[in-house]
């Protein structure tokens, strides 16, 4: 739980803590570095850690960004807003994941999407340009993190693909189906949750939110799926369920 004293307002730029240091070496980002060199490495990258309460902007569409953030507890949501205020989600970040790198990286003079704490949340930025380059002092450190950073934005650049083969189904029941199909394989079971409520779903979906849940309704009663809140089982003939569709 967020120290209180540590919010103010929105955020407030707070010390390290203990806990920190855990979240951080369990990482990607900071895979390979020993934990004795983890706060020297902090300092060098200007990494400063800031707590928002809930519902709060983190990082807001338009804004000129060079730091990207990571999550060291709460969860944060990445979206894009219409001028009509339709949602499209891109993706949510908890502990040890990270955020706004691509953009921060790029150095991208307007951010096209905007970042919210969905829950109390205490976050770490760095400066991709102070992670990039090497420092006067030559530490090693910055080969490392440049390369675990490129392996994380390769990553995230097939996720990225995989919405985008989702999202272009012609139909709420293909997308879905497509949806869970992926979250089935990378789970490696017909078993899973999923990282969204209903809402939340069909805004990543881009589908209405009624609709999405007929369509669920519907699959179920075919025998194609179950499912309770965000826990899905994909029944033996969901592959061709799937098909059916295409």
């Amino acid at each position: 739980m967020i120290k209180k004293n540590c919010l103010l307002y929105i955020q407030r730029k707070c010390d390290f803590l203990k806990e920190d240091f855990g979240v951080l070496i369990g990482t990607e980002l900071f895979a390979g570095i020993s934990p004795a060199d983890l706060e020297g490495m902090l300092a060098c990258l200007g990494a400063r850690a800031a707590e928002y309460e809930r519902g709060r902007p983190v990082l807001r569409s338009g804004a000129r960004v060079t730091s990207f953030g990571v999550v060291l507890s709460g969860q944060v949501q990445i979206f894009q807003e219409d001028y009509f205020g339709n949602r499209s989600i891109f993706a949510n970040a908890g502990p040890g994941q990270l955020f706004a790198e691509s953009f921060a990286c790029a150095e991208t003079s307007a951010l096209p999407v905007s970042v919210t704490a969905l829950t109390d949340s205490r976050l770490l930025f760095i400066d991709c340009g102070r992670l990039s380059a090497p420092c006067s002092r030559a530490c090693g450190f910055h080969s490392r993190l440049v390369h675990n950073l490129l392996n994380i934005l390769a990553r995230k650049n097939i996720a990225l693909t995989q919405k985008i083969e989702v999202t272009s189904r012609r139909t709420t029941r293909e997308k879905l189906l497509a949806y869970l199909s992926v979250q089935a394989r990378q789970a490696g079971s017909g078993r899973f949750s999923i990282p969204f409520d209903r809402q939340e779903l069909a805004d990543y979906l881009s589908v209405d939110r009624s609709a999405m849940s007929a369509e669920l309704g519907r699959l179920r009663d075919g025998g194609v799926l179950r499912f309770r809140k965000n826990q899905f089982e994909l029944l033996r003939d969901w592959e061709r369920a799937d098909q059916s569709d295409v």
